[in-house]
């Protein structure tokens, strides 16, 4: 069976990220995950992936690394994720100083979950262009990899460069936190391979990622990785112990569930409702 972890918008008219926390590992879940959007531009543009308007949430999200941080002080146990971080919009110094520092905090407790996003105009407000925001996530994350190995770092780059540096403190988690690589495209899985230490699919009602691990598991083993040195975590998880148990069974190591940006009125039954499912 896989560990059960949660995902929640942690907004300013929600359950506030401390209570959450609590509330997470007071109920033997494994790890707690925050999205990040920056700020949401009016234009509205991008139409939302999900359909239909935008939920008020992407426009009230706190900072990832805030919220993560307040819930690292009130938890001993629960992995403490990013789910996603938006590499395109972050500088990568700052980023990874702020990794390293929520691992150090937290007694190693991080989980780097990544992407590229799909709001086309907040990443041209960050000053990232669309067509090549993977180019640049991938440079920003061998850049961050390189700061959180290394004694001295530097990078040079098509979009990242900088001289011989010094960052610490290094991340506990050696060699640094896992990076999960967010997405389900036809490159993601070159990003896992080349870059990542995990995948973390969304499971969308007509679709499953589940049925892609085998061919992840032959391309990690083509270029010369152990085929499970990427487990899969499954975003929004159906948390129904018949799908519960055919994730398991297809090799998936991390169910996670939705919660709503709500007060804990409504959100604690539900994490009691996922606390069930602990149970045989």
């Amino acid at each position: 069976m896989p560990t059960f972890g949660v995902m929640m918008f942690p907004t300013d008219y929600a359950i506030q990220p401390v209570d959450l926390a609590k509330a997470v590992e007071q109920r033997g879940l494994d790890s707690l995950f925050f999205p990040e959007h920056t700020h949401i531009p009016t234009s509205r543009r991008s139409p939302y992936p999900g359909g239909g308007e935008l939920p008020m949430e992407y426009s009230h999200t706190h900072d990832l690394f805030v919220a993560l941080s307040a819930a690292a002080v009130v938890t001993k146990r629960i992995r403490l994720g990013t789910g996603i971080c938006l590499v395109i919009e972050r500088d990568p110094i700052v980023t990874a100083k702020e990794v390293a520092t929520l691992d150090r905090l937290s007694g190693g407790r991080v989980l780097f979950g990544i992407g590229g996003g799909w709001n086309a105009e907040e990443m041209e407000h960050h000053g990232t262009a669309w067509t090549s925001r993977w180019r640049l996530l991938r440079e920003r994350v061998l850049a961050m990899k390189k700061i959180w190995t290394e004694r001295e770092a530097s990078y040079q780059g098509e979009f990242v460069r900088f001289e011989r540096i010094w960052a610490d403190p290094k991340p506990l988690q050696k060699p640094h936190p896992p990076i999960l690589i967010g997405g389900d495209g036809e490159r993601t899985f070159d990003r896992v391979v080349e870059f990542g230490d995990g995948w973390m699919p969304i499971m969308r009602p007509h679709t499953s990622p589940v049925e892609k691990i085998p061919a992840l598991r032959e391309r990690l083993k083509t270029a010369g990785r152990d085929p499970k040195s990427a487990p899969v975590s499954i975003f929004f998880a159906p948390p129904k112990r018949e799908a519960l148990d055919a994730l398991a069974a297809a090799g998936v190591v991390r169910a996670i569930f939705g919660l709503p940006s709500e007060p804990r009125d409504a959100v604690l039954p539900r994490l009691d409702a996922y606390a069930k499912l602990l149970r045989p």
